[in-house]
């Protein structure tokens, strides 16, 4: 069966009042999609990589508690596309994106002082949309954590492990 090109949209934001570290990504992929959880993949690192950065083991954790062991470490999760056409999960597949508002919701993050961004296409977008305001905050670019980018995980850890600094200002 050929994979078509479908719309796709990003969740809501993971955020609180107390969120010192706000990670984006570029626009949730099929898989996490069909979940409707954020990074669902099986193959995808990114609780494994924050489970390093909390030193917490997020990936033994169900959703919900994830996300509130997230939101308990300051750290927030959202994307920068808020609706793409994508064949498949690539990020090389987003076609007519229409970005996220993050100004709105910035405005509404007191105590945020850096913005990760999981991967080289949530960079590329989200400083496009940030522009100047992006030397308000600490900037991590990070490698992204899906299979797809094939840096080895050590590597990937050592680099996502400078979050730990995000979160303890």
């Amino acid at each position: 069966m050929p994979v078509t090109e479908t719309r796709k949209r990003c969740f809501p934001p993971v955020v609180d009042d107390e969120v010192r570290l706000l990670i984006l990504g570029s626009l949730p992929g099929a898989a996490s999609l069909l979940q409707a959880q954020y990074y669902a993949h099986r193959q995808n690192r990114f609780w494994h990589l924050l489970g390093d950065v909390t030193q917490t083991s997020l990936p033994t954790l169900a959703y919900a508690d994830r996300l509130a062991t997230l939101l308990a470490h300051g750290i927030g999760l959202w994307d920068v596309v808020a609706e793409a056409q994508r064949k498949g999960s690539l990020d090389s597949q987003i076609r007519d994106a229409e970005q996220n508002d993050l100004f709105t919701l910035l405005a509404t993050l007191p105590q945020l002082q850096a913005i990760a961004f999981n991967g080289a296409t949530a960079a590329k977008i989200g400083m496009k949309i940030l522009g100047a305001q992006a030397a308000r905050y600490q900037v991590f670019k990070l490698p992204s954590s899906s299979p797809a980018y094939t840096l080895a995980y050590a590597e990937k850890s050592v680099a996502w492990c400078q979050l730990k600094l995000a979160i303890s200002l």
